[in-house]
């Protein structure tokens, strides 16, 4: 038997408390809310809070879990050769509890956009995706599978029940 190999990632879709969101602009794409690969031995919590900080300088406390999305779709590395795995996302909803914008290795900018105005800097369909399941977000965590290439394609999508 053969185990699976995923890349796990989290992400931190962080309100000001003020009607604003975080977005960092990374610099091999465009705008989005901040997150990263979880580290080998790390908890899911203590990533998403790391990858926050490291991307934009905010500290941030997790209040709820937006989503769990997959990419599904076989791809090869820029390499041509490289087989990526299969990329879990959970996207979690946070609130600021400290720290100052700033940038890093992976950003060139990062800054607090009113909630309404940032679907329109992003531009990855599905960043987009995911971050309009957070602005519809009802309490129940969505689940969504889905491919962004040749074209970004969602294959199945629920909202969870709540108990």
């Amino acid at each position: 038997m053969t185990f699976p190999t995923h890349i796990v990632a989290v992400s931190g879709i962080v309100d000001d408390g003020q009607g604003h969101v975080l977005l960092v602009k990374l610099r091999d794409r465009a705008w989005e809310f901040p997150g990263g690969q979880v580290e080998n031995g790390e908890s899911l919590l203590d990533a998403l809070q790391r990858e926050v900080r490291e991307e934009s300088g905010i500290e941030v406390h997790a209040r709820s879990l937006v989503g769990v999305y997959s990419n599904t779709g076989e791809y090869t590395w820029h390499d041509g050769v490289t087989h990526v795995p299969t990329k879990v996302m959970l996207d979690f909803a946070c609130v600021a509890v400290g720290g100052m914008l700033s940038t890093s290795d992976e950003t060139t900018e990062s800054r607090w956009v009113a909630r309404d105005e940032a679907l329109a800097l992003m531009t990855a369909p599905a960043i987009r995706t995911r971050f309009q399941r957070y602005l519809t977000y009802d309490g129940r965590t969505t689940f969504m599978d889905y491919v962004t290439q040749p074209a970004f394609v969602i294959k199945h999508e629920q909202a969870m029940p709540t108990p």
